[in-house]
């Protein structure tokens, strides 16, 4: 199988139909918040892989990246079910949108792209600089990385699915709180491109991941 094998170091819920998979980090891998990597594994000895996002805010021992488990999908239950001690198989990291600790964030999720939003922000605090997360989704996930974020000073403000005016409104109230990064899926991510611009931003100034 391609890429570098990599135990498993924990699996944890941490939403609805959403695990957090903390994987060893392997020697050499030297990724950032934002970057995203190819994971392989083989339930059933067919190997299949997948790209997910980083959503740890460092990868000095371990890195995790969120999962959401479709029931019905081939790669996501079984990753669910592991117990730590298993190996999968990593390559990268990839991907130019990175967050190197230099200036204050907005960070932008819809559905899984909180992971690296929640990553990006906890980055920011951590080097001193404030950060905002706007995340979008009736069963919000990360919630007690959220609450923590929110003791340290940083603004979170979560709404629900629908409520597309809420996300512009909330992405006008803080345009000028920071560099912009925004993660989820094609609709999401176009949505809040053209908030920033309608508000009096520059959406190509902001970094964008379209999950497709």
């Amino acid at each position: 199988m391609e890429g570098t094998e990599v135990p498993v170091a924990d699996v944890r819920e941490v939403g609805a139909d959403t695990i957090a998979l903390e994987l060893e980090t392997p020697d050499g891998f030297d990724a950032l918040p934002g970057q995203f990597v190819l994971l392989r594994a083989a339930p059933e000895d067919e190997v299949i892989s997948r790209h997910y996002t980083l959503s740890s805010p460092s990868v000095e021992e371990t890195f995790e990246l969120t999962v959401g488990v479709d029931p019905d999908g081939t790669l996501s239950p079984w990753l669910a079910d592991l117990e730590g001690g298993e190996t999968v198989h990593v390559e990268g990291p990839f991907g130019t949108i990175t967050y190197e600790g230099e200036e204050d964030v907005v960070a932008v999720a819809g559905g899984p792209g909180v992971g690296p939003a929640v990553a990006i922000a906890e980055a920011a605090h951590e080097a001193g600089h404030d950060a905002v997360v706007i995340y979008q989704d009736d069963d919000p996930a990360h919630e007690d990385r959220l609450e923590a974020l929110t003791d340290a000073g940083a603004d979170v403000v979560v709404i629900d699915d629908g409520e597309d005016e809420a996300v512009a409104e909330a992405v006008a109230t803080h345009l000028e709180d920071g560099r912009y990064y925004v993660f989820g899926f094609s609709d999401f991510v176009h949505a809040v491109a053209d908030a920033i611009d309608d508000a009096g931003g520059d959406s190509d100034e902001a970094l964008i991941e379209n999950f497709g």
